[in-house]
């Protein structure tokens, strides 16, 4: 542990509450020192898990002045509220995406922050993953030439192994189902290399799983600089698959996770395998937000980034219910 760790609480104990607490452990940069959900039993285990104090309120932790920032993993449709009350308490929150359900909450929430002069950074770790970051260097560098086009795929195994009454696999809960859970990632991914996504053309089914949300989805999308890109995502299929194929006029990056990084240069005839080390993203992203506590730096993904690429699904939910190219600038409008 760092000699001066940020001292955060964890708000909402969900499996992803773990992920986030199991990735602290691993930083020196930030310490979780209270949590709260409503559950006692829940948060009980989780003070037990990471030898922290369980609160009755979040009062409690909004009126700790040692606490400087909240872990929140509560539900999409409360982020408002509980991003609310931590920004008016001085309390910096790392939120996990999406930032809302909504683009109105959305863009209240980047507007309340903002006032109350407090850090919000919304977890996108994906983005982080060292094999992109290569790509968009040798983007940078040039090396890609000019950006024509790109397909993603994020596919996993739900069916049997989740509990159709949480939160995130209802409409309700989590509107768009699987391209708001895990699309979204990908969408974050493609934007950071191709540029941000102008119109969008999307299609949805429910397959496989019970309940009431499409569990796989599909996005056909053109960028600013007007280079296409297709994303599925699905909870259906046999097994989890990751995979982002990125088309230059004088190279490709080809990435999926059995095989990893390969690039093809224009005219060459052998693809070229790309060591790239695995890099401890969620670590990272608390490890950022912690050097933003300490004004070391800037988010990432802040409030208006967020809303921008909730945006995006939100245009594809649109697009599904209405049969037509939906532009992204329409739904940050209207919404």
């Amino acid at each position: 542990m760092s000699s001066n760790p940020v001292r955060v609480a964890s708000l909402g104990m969900g499996w992803w509450s773990d992920v986030l607490a199991d990735a602290a452990v691993r930083t020196p940069e930030i310490e979780i020192v209270k949590c709260f959900t409503r559950s006692e039993d829940k948060r009980n285990a989780f003070a037990k898990k990471y030898k922290c104090e369980a609160v009755a309120s979040y009062e409690e932790i909004l009126s700790d002045d040692s606490i400087q920032g909240i872990i929140n993993t509560t539900p999409n449709s409360v982020h408002l509220e509980t991003t609310r009350k931590a920004a008016e308490a001085g309390k910096h929150v790392f939120l996990d995406k999406p930032i809302s359900n909504t683009i109105a909450d959305a863009k209240a929430i980047t507007r309340i922050v903002k006032d109350c002069g407090i850090i919000l950074s919304v977890g996108y770790q994906r983005r982080r993953e060292n094999h992109f970051k290569w790509i968009r260097d040798r983007i940078a560098e040039g090396t890609f030439g000019k950006l024509v086009q790109a397909e993603a795929n994020i596919s996993r195994d739900r069916e049997g192994k989740f509990d159709l009454t949480s939160w995130r696999y209802t409409a309700e809960g989590m509107p768009g189902g699987v391209m708001l859970q895990i699309g979204v990632h990908y969408v974050d991914v493609l934007e950071t290399i191709l540029g941000q996504v102008k119109s969008v053309s999307g299609m949805a089914s429910q397959l496989v799983l019970p309940g009431d949300n499409p569990d796989i989805a599909g996005l056909l999308m053109k960028h600013e600089n007007g280079a296409i890109s297709t994303l599925n995502a699905g909870y259906a299929s046999a097994s989890e698959y990751y995979l982002i194929n990125i088309y230059g006029k004088e190279m490709t990056a080809y990435y999926d996770v059995h095989n990893g990084l390969r690039t093809l240069k224009r005219h060459a005839d052998e693809v070229v395998p790309v060591a790239c080390e695995k890099n401890d993203t969620i670590a990272e992203e608390l490890e950022e937000f912690a050097a933003c506590i300490r004004g070391e730096t800037e988010p990432t993904m802040d409030g208006q980034r967020a809303t921008e690429s909730l945006a995006v699904i939100r245009a594809g939910i649109t697009s599904v219910k209405e049969s037509r190219t939906v532009d992204v600038a329409e739904i940050l409008e209207s919404e």
